[in-house]
């Protein structure tokens, strides 16, 4: 059972359409050639994949930022959080996670507290990886709002063929850290925006697993 459980993870409800809709036009496949049909049962296993929601393990010390999403990181800047949160206009520093058509794509959230506020704003279609994707592409913004009043923005940015963003969530709702809260079909890009004077604990390239690598720690910068 437990070498079962390795390779086979629960599925999102959020991908049972796909599957059901790969799972026929393979049926249709098989009755043209058997070759066909094997093509499309390939696709199937590879839609179940692309949304599967395992468990994580979240660690639950206090005062840790943990990472949104699976993939690696792919921008570590200065940014403004989106006008759209209204949020303070400044720079905070942005992590970026890339996810690829291969990664786990639920989102979970990096902290626990109250989402403040949850905005879409339609937009382009540029791929994720790319620093113009932050400002251009379509996105849904999240604020959560902690304990300590201090606010962590994450974003989650469609890309070049990710065109469906879902959020599960919505103003005022409570959450806690690694609970999921969205995903994006199909390649994309979630930024972290740290409260101020929150430093990083990841670099650029390294690979992130969601609700459960730590991206930074709060406990070890001074609230101003």
């Amino acid at each position: 059972m437990n070498m079962l459980s390795t390779f086979i993870k629960p599925m999102h409800r959020e991908g049972r359409r796909f599957v059901a809709i790969f799972a026929a036009i393979t049926f249709v496949l098989f009755l043209i050639a058997d070759f066909l049909g094997w093509i499309g049962v390939g696709l199937t296993i590879w839609c179940y994949y692309f949304f599967r929601d395992p468990e994580r393990v979240t660690p639950d010390r206090p005062g840790l930022i943990i990472s949104p999403a699976d993939g690696v990181v792919s921008l570590i800047e200065p940014a403004v959080p989106p006008a759209e949160l209204g949020m303070a206009d400044e720079a905070l520093t942005r992590v970026s996670v890339f996810m690829n058509v291969f990664n786990c794509h639920v989102n979970r959230a990096p902290v626990a507290g109250t989402v403040k506020a949850v905005a879409y704003r339609p937009g382009k279609f540029f791929n994720a990886s790319l620093d113009k994707a932050s400002a251009d592409n379509e996105r849904n913004s999240l604020c959560i709002e902690m304990a300590d009043g201090r606010e962590v923005a994450v974003v989650q940015i469609a890309g070049l063929v990710a065109r469906r963003i879902v959020c599960f969530v919505e103003a005022p709702t409570v959450m806690e850290t690694g609970e999921r809260f969205g995903l994006i079909r199909f390649g994309s890009r979630v930024d972290v925006y740290l409260p101020r004077g929150v430093d990083p604990l990841v670099s650029i390239g390294q690979t992130m697993v969601a609700g459960e690598t730590v991206l930074a720690d709060l406990t070890t910068s001074e609230q101003t």
